[in-house]
């Protein structure tokens, strides 16, 4: 079974505030999952990380390791860090570098793809990222 996910991570402040979140779609491109996560205050690259990470996580829980995966995301940092193609320096950044790559290795197959911030689908996560923040921010989302 094929499986794209497109996530996006957004910080208030870089560091401040953070959400992460992702949407997976099935092989017919019919989206069955969508989850978005408060994550306290981080850097957006961290919060990058982290939907990529919970993204892999709930792939590999509900589908298995057979799955073979089309990771998508916006963030060039983590594209190119999980590609290995940029140096990984940052601490924090290591170890989610380190526990996405492990749980990569566990599926069948996989890609990693760079994606314009415009892909309607990493919009469509962002701007629930963004609502989801907007509510937090004046006291409107249980946490």
């Amino acid at each position: 079974m094929t499986l794209y996910v497109y996530t996006d991570g957004a910080s208030r402040g870089n560091p401040g505030e953070s959400a992460s979140g992702y949407c997976i779609l099935d092989g017919s491109k019919k989206l069955v999952l969508k989850e978005i996560f408060y994550n306290g205050v981080c850097t957006n690259n961290v919060a990058e990380y982290r939907a990529v990470i919970a993204a892999l996580k709930r792939v590999l829980g509900e589908w298995g390791a057979d799955t073979e995966l089309v990771l998508h995301s916006d963030s060039q940092v983590v594209v190119r860090q999980l590609g290995g193609y940029y140096k990984v320096r940052e601490p924090t950044l290591k170890k989610l570098n380190a526990e996405a790559n492990k749980l990569l290795r566990k599926l069948k197959n996989h890609r990693i793809l760079s994606v314009k911030r415009e892909n309607r689908y990493v919009s469509l996560v962002d701007r629930e990222l963004n609502l989801f923040l907007d509510r937090k921010a004046h006291g409107q989302e249980k946490l």
